[in-house]
């Protein structure tokens, strides 16, 4: 039995609006919303690994929160878990994403999102209202 490989994903809230990043691959995700994030690599935290791939992909300074919604089975080896996450310092550039929208909660609807971000919408609704 092999652990989970963990998937991070990053609810950058501002404003009462989340941002959300268009993939550009692989081509059978390209054009598919998401919130940004990435894998976990082994020895590294849930935290420090947002921390890494928002700066990595967005080039923008995070603070991690806590957990939005429950843990999402991606498929049989992975899991995705969402993070609240406070933006520091950037602005999100484009290197792996070739647009992003900040959405409120009664946008969310508005993107195509991947079916592992779906699962958590609900969760993340209810954050950004509760943020108001």
């Amino acid at each position: 039995m092999h652990e989970n490989v963990v998937v991070v994903g990053a609810a950058v809230i501002r404003d009462g609006a989340v941002l959300a990043a268009r993939r550009t691959y692989p081509q059978s995700l390209a054009g598919k919303w998401e919130l940004p994030g990435g894998k976990v690599e082994p020895g590294e935290s849930d935290k420090s690994a947002l921390v890494r791939e928002m700066h990595e992909e967005l080039g923008m300074a995070v603070e991690v929160g806590e957990q939005i919604g429950d843990d999402v089975a991606l498929d049989v080896e992975k899991i995705l878990r969402v993070y609240r996450v406070t933006l520091l310092a950037g602005e999100p550039l484009l290197t792996e994403h070739d647009e992003v929208r900040w959405l409120r909660a009664d946008q969310l609807g508005e993107v195509d999102w991947l079916p592992g971000d779906v699962v958590v919408l609900p969760a993340l609704a209810a954050a950004l209202n509760a943020n108001l």
